[in-house]
C-alpha cells in the first residue's frame, strides 16, 4: 500500500537537528507520565499506543474528526490503495477477511470479518472457501450475499479502465483472469467463472496457482460486498451502500465526507465493530499547520497517519506533557526513489547504477526530519519484513555518497552528463524537500534532475502511475513511499516489482521493472508451504533488484504520531503502517 510520506518545512530543520536523534525521544514513559491532559486525563507516556491500547473505552456518542492534507484516491473500497484508506474503509464495508485492532505485531493477526472463519484451501492452495456469516445487511436491510463479494472483485480487478487504481491480484491469479474483461463488458452477466457462488453464503477462488497467502489477500476491501444493482462505477464513490457500522450521511468531493451510524448493522453480526461515535467527520484539504494544530489540541486525527511536520516534531519532544502524548514506531514501509527503467538513459543499469552511488543519503534523511522520521535504507525490504536481510550494494563512507564511483558508472553508460526529471508530490513539503537534497547530490556528479510537482490524489493515476505521461514528461525518478499490503516478503514486493502489476493508470511499479527472473521467484515464493523457503526466497528477489539498481532506498520509514488527548481506543499497528487503528475510535467525555 502507498503511504502518504509527512510534511515538514525546510525552515524547521535546524530545530530537529538541535534536537539530535531519536534516541532522546525513544525513552519511553518519563516523568511526562505524571502530566495531566487538558482534559484531565493522566496522559499513558510516550509510545503507549505501540504497547497497548491507550484510553480504552466503550462510551458512545460525540463527533470524530480526521483531517488530510489533499484529497484521498477514493472512498469507494474497491477503488483505493492508500493504506489510510484500507484503515478507515472498514468503518462502511467489511472485507472477508480483516487485521484485529492490537497494538505493533499483534495488529497484523488476520480474523475473519464478513467470513464466518478463515479460507479453507484445497488442491495445495489453488482453491480457497469461504463461509459468510448469516444474518448480515446493507444499509437498507437487504441481504448481503456472496454473489455480492463476487461482483466487488470483479469490478475492482477487471474493470480497470473504469477502477484502475487498487491492486490488481485477482485478475492476476484466478483462472482466466487475463481474459475476463470485467463486469461492465460482460454481456451474459455470468461474471468471471473462477470465482463460484454455490449458495448465498458461499465464495470460492479457483486459481492458476497455488497461493499460500489468499488470506491476507482477501482482507483488502476489494472483497467488500457491493450490490450490483446499485454500483454505478467510477461515480459510485458518490452514493456507497454501506455494509459496515457507518454509513455516508453526505459526501462532498474534494471538502468532507460525514459517516453517521449505520442503524441496520447489528453487533451480533459483528464482534470487530464497536459503533461508537455518532458521527464521523473527515475534512480534506485542510492546511498541514492546522492539521498539526488540532491534533495536539486533541481534537482531530492526521487521517494520512503520517505524523506531525518537523516543526511540530520539534515542540513535541522537548515540552515533556505533549512528548508523552507521542507514539513513535517502524511503518513497516520504505521511502525510496523509483529510477524509471523505460526513460533513456536510465534503461542502462550503469546509469542506475550512477544515481544510486550519486545519492547522500544522510542529507535525505534530515529533510525528512532526521532519525526520528526513519532509518537509512539500504535494502527493498524494510527490518520488519519478513525476508529482509541486511546488505548495502552501493556502500558509501558515512552514507554520505560516493562522487568517484557514481562518475565511473556513468562513464561505462557512456554518459558525462544526464538532464530528466523527478517526481514527488505536491501537497507534501517533506517529500519535495528530500527530492530536492537528491537534486543537488545528483548534480554533484553531473546530473542535472529538474523537479516536476504532481498533488498526491492524482499521483498514479494521472502522474506518476502514468508509464506513457513519464515517458512523454522524461521522468526518469520518481519519489515514492511504500508499505506491504499484507506483512509478508510477498505483500510488500509484488506490486512494486513485479512486471504483470504494470498498468496504464494506477501503476505502483512506478521503475516499470518486468524482469523474468524476478517475477519467476514471486510466483514461486507465493506457491512454497514452508516459511523459511518463502522468506529466503524474499531475501533473493531484494539482492536482485538491487543488483539491477532499479530504485533507491532512501529510508526505513518510522512515524511520529501525536495522540489526540480526547479521542479514545487509541492503538498503534503495523497492519496499517504503524497508524492508529481506525476501527474502534471513540469520543472521550470532556
Amino acid at each position: 500500500m502507498e503511504g502518504k510520506a509527512p510534511i515538514m518545512r525546510r525552515s524547521a530543520l535546524a530545530a530537529i537537528a538541535a534536537i539530535g536523534s531519536a534516541s532522546l525521544f525513544l525513552t519511553g514513559c518519563s516523568k511526562a507520565d505524571d502530566n495531566k491532559n487538558d482534559n484531565g486525563t493522566k496522559s499513558a507516556g510516550a509510545d503507549a499506543a505501540t504497547k497497548g491500547v491507550v484510553n480504552a473505552s466503550d462510551k458512545k456518542g460525540g463527533t470524530l474528526t480526521y483531517e488530510l492534507s489533499d484529497v484521498p484516491d477514493s472512498f469507494d473500497p474497491g477503488n483505493t490503495y492508500y493504506a489510510y484508506m484500507y484503515n478507515l474503509s472498514r468503518l462502511w464495508a467489511r472485507p472477508l477477511m480483516t487485521f484485529q485492532p492490537g497494538a505493533g505485531e499483534k495488529g497484523n493477526t488476520l480474523v475473519p470479518d464478513l467470513a464466518a472463519g478463515k479460507g479453507v484451501p484445497s488442491e495445495g492452495g489453488k482453491v480457497w472457501t469461504y463461509k459468510l456469516r448469516p444474518g448480515m445487511t446493507y444499509e437498507d436491510g437487504t441481504p448481503i450475499t456472496s454473489k455480492d463479494v463476487k461482483y466487488a472483485v470483479e469490478r475492482s480487478n477487471f474493470a480497470r479502465d473504469v477502477l484502475s487504481l487498487g491492486p490488481n491480484y485477482f485478475q492476476q491469479f484466478m483462472v482466466g483472469g487475463d481474459k475476463y474483461k470485467g463486469p461492465y463488458k460482460d454481456k451474459s452477466g455470468k461474471g468471471l467463472s473462477s470465482i463460484e457462488t454455490p449458495d448465498d453464503t458461499t465464495i470460492v477462488f479457483h486459481l492458476k496457482q497455488a497461493f499460500q497467502e489468499f488470506d491476507y489477500l482477501v482482507a483488502t476491501p476489494q472483497t467488500a460486498p457491493v450490490p450490483q444493482a446499485k454500483d454505478t462505477g467510477v461515480d459510485y464513490v458518490k452514493k456507497i451502500v454501506s455494509s459496515g457500522s457507518y454509513k455516508f450521511e453526505s459526501y462532498e468531493e474534494g471538502k468532507q465526507a460525514v459517516l453517521v451510524r449505520n442503524d441496520k448493522w447489528d453487533a451480533k453480526t459483528d464482534p470487530l465493530r464497536k459503533q461508537l461515535p455518532d458521527r464521523i467527520v473527515v475534512k480534506l484539504k485542510v492546511n498541514a499547520e492546522t492539521i498539526d494544530k488540532d491534533v495536539l489540541a486533541g481534537n482531530a486525527i492526521d487521517l494520512g497517519g503520517t505524523g506531525v511536520q518537523a516543526a511540530t516534531q520539534a515542540q513535541a519532544l522537548t515540552d515533556a506533557s505533549k512528548k508523552a502524548n507521542t507514539d513513535n514506531t517502524y511503518g513497516g514501509r520504505l521511502v525510496y526513489m523509483a529510477i524509471n527503467t523505460t526513460v533513456a538513459p536510465f534503461d542502462k543499469v550503469e546509469c542506475r547504477k550512477a544515481v544510486q552511488y550519486a545519492i547522500d543519503k544522510v542529507s535525505v534523511q534530515t529533510a525528512e526530519g532526521g532519525p526520528i522520521r526513519g532509518d537509512i535504507a539500504t535494502t527493498v525490504l524494510p527490518p520488519d519484513i519478513p525476508g529482509y536481510e541486511k546488505a548495502d550494494a552501493y556502500a558509501s563512507a558515512g552514507n554520505k555518497g560516493d562522487a568517484a564511483k557514481a562518475k565511473e558508472q556513468l562513464k561505462a553508460c557512456g554518459k558525462d552528463k544526464i538532464t530528466t526529471n523527478i517526481s514527488a508530490r505536491s501537497d507534501r513539503p517533506q517529500e519535495i524537500d528530500a527530492a530536492t537534497a537528491i537534486i543537488n547530490s545528483l548534480k554533484s556528479v553531473g546530473i542535472t534532475a529538474n523537479l516536476k510537482q504532481y498533488p498526491s490524489g492524482k499521483y498514479f493515476t494521472d502522474y506518476a502511475g502514468v508509464p506513457k505521461f513519464t515517458k512523454k514528461q522524461n521522468i526518469g525518478l520518481e519519489m515514492m513511499q511504500w508499505g506491504a499490503d499484507w506483512p509478508s516478503g510477498y505483500g510488500f514486493l509484488q506490486q512494486i516489482l513485479n512486471g504483470s502489476a504494470i498498468g496504464e493508470s494506477g501503476n505502483t511499479n512506478l521503475s516499470q521493472y518486468d524482469n523474468k527472473d524476478v517475477n519467476a521467484l514471486l510466483a514461486k515464493a507465493i506457491g512454497t508451504q514452508d516459511m523459511a523457503e518463502r522468506n529466503s526466497i524474499y531475501t533473493q528477489i531484494d539482492k536482485k533488484t538491487m543488483d539491477d539498481a532499479v530504485l533507491v532506498p532512501l529510508t526505513y520509514f518510522k512515524v511520529l504520531l501525536a495522540r489526540p488527548t480526547n479521542y479514545t481506543n487509541l492503538v498503534s499497528t503495523a497492519a496499517f503502517s504503524g497508524q492508529y487503528d481506525y476501527l474502534n475510535i471513540g469520543v472521550a467525555s470532556k
